[in-house]
């Protein structure tokens, strides 16, 4: 069984989410009237997903996610009626997964929620006897165990941060566009995905590189993409 803990002031939208939901099997879900709420779910529940509201009274959906971010990896789906690119890239650099824009449709909620979840349930669900490495430099990634460390120091990445390394790791000396990478990565078509990548590269180097502005690892190819050198 898979909780999504749904988090919205509003009581109609957590009900019309839920009847959307209804089309996934084995799925739970829990619901939140604002972000103090969503906490004390946190704590007597094991959430898989959460769908979390930007604008809500006590405490908002950008602080909230900011408190997930301090102990929890569990992917994050921003809800906000607001469209502007500022507020989106607001919630992916403070720890958000995905953002969708209300009225959001149905069957694209779905869609991104499948995403979010299959992401962290294989992310979670690994063997632990596999040694299957990818070593660069003091970058160690454990495909099999799904961990990362660099220069002996483990590192917490999200499924997606792990997923956009993997990618580059997996392909040496390859640079990527943005739109490629959310494509293999986020597994949908791109479009105007540029901020969204390159906020995800710019989390991913503050946990990897020692100095982000002069990176060992993730460079960028101005104009081109991203890549990491043979």
């Amino acid at each position: 069984m898979h909780n999504v803990l749904v988090v919205d002031d509003e009581k109609e939208i957590r009900d019309a989410i839920e009847i959307y939901l209804r089309s996934i099997e084995n799925i739970k879900i829990i619901k939140a009237g604002d972000g103090l709420e969503a906490l004390d779910a946190l704590e007597c529940n094991e959430v898989h997903l959460i769908l979390l509201d930007i604008m809500m009274p006590n405490l908002d959906g950008i602080r909230t996610c900011m408190k997930i971010r301090e102990k929890r990896d569990i992917p994050i789906i921003m809800l906000s009626a607001k469209s502007e690119d500022t507020d989106k890239i607001l919630g992916l650099n403070i720890g958000a997964d995905d953002y969708i824009t209300k009225p959001f449709n149905p069957l694209e909620l779905v869609a991104r929620v499948k995403s979010q979840l299959r992401r962290y349930i294989n992310f979670g669900n690994f063997p632990k006897s596999s040694s299957d490495q990818i070593v660069i430099d003091g970058l160690v990634i454990n495909k099999a165990r799904h961990e990362v460390s660099v220069d002996g120091s483990p590192v917490k990445l999200t499924p997606i941060e792990y997923d956009i390394l993997l990618l580059l790791a997996e392909n040496r000396g390859r640079v990527f566009p943005s739109n490629e990478i959310y494509e293999r990565v986020w597994n949908e078509p791109s479009f105007k995905t540029e901020n969204t990548v390159s906020v995800h590269i710019r989390r991913l180097r503050k946990k990897i590189e020692i100095n982000p502005k002069e990176p060992r690892y993730v460079k960028v190819v101005w104009g081109v993409g991203y890549k990491i050198e043979k």
